[in-house]
């Protein structure tokens, strides 16, 4: 897998996957940014609610479980000196779709956390991750 990061102007950045995806990145006003696009740390963030959504929907249709949506809330806090990084994150999943299965949401939920989801396990190698859900018929 590919990357690049190119700078724009600042400390704009514009990101560039190897799919063909571009993406803005930019500091905060304080840093010298202009708010022009996603932190860098939120980008993390935003991978780890990806993945793990994706893995969670993807495991219960698989299950033939009936998903219409699903909303992956993620809460991260920082450690106060440098390097910032997330000490502490949770992942709060709602869940919706036709007669679900609280407990197949609740296993999809621990086999994305603990074997699927790729940035969960390396973020959780120095942040204390943890995840709930909830389960809405629609």
């Amino acid at each position: 897998m590919k990357a690049r990061v190119k700078l724009i102007e600042g400390v704009s950045f514009v990101g560039q996957s190897e799919s063909g995806h571009s993406v803005v990145m930019d500091g905060a006003p304080e840093s010298g940014g202009k708010n022009l696009g996603v932190r860098p740390m939120e980008m993390l963030l935003l991978g780890l609610g990806g993945c793990s959504a994706f893995d969670v929907v993807h495991i219960l249709r698989k299950g033939r479980q009936q998903v219409t949506d699903c909303v992956a809330d993620i809460d991260a806090t920082r450690a106060d000196s440098d390097p910032k990084v997330f000490t502490k994150i949770h992942v709060h999943f709602t869940v919706t779709g036709k007669a679900l299965d609280p407990k197949r949401v609740e296993q999809a939920v621990h086999l994305s956390a603990d074997k699927y989801c790729s940035a969960s396990i390396m973020l959780g190698k120095s942040a204390e991750i943890t995840h709930d859900f909830e389960v809405v018929e629609g």
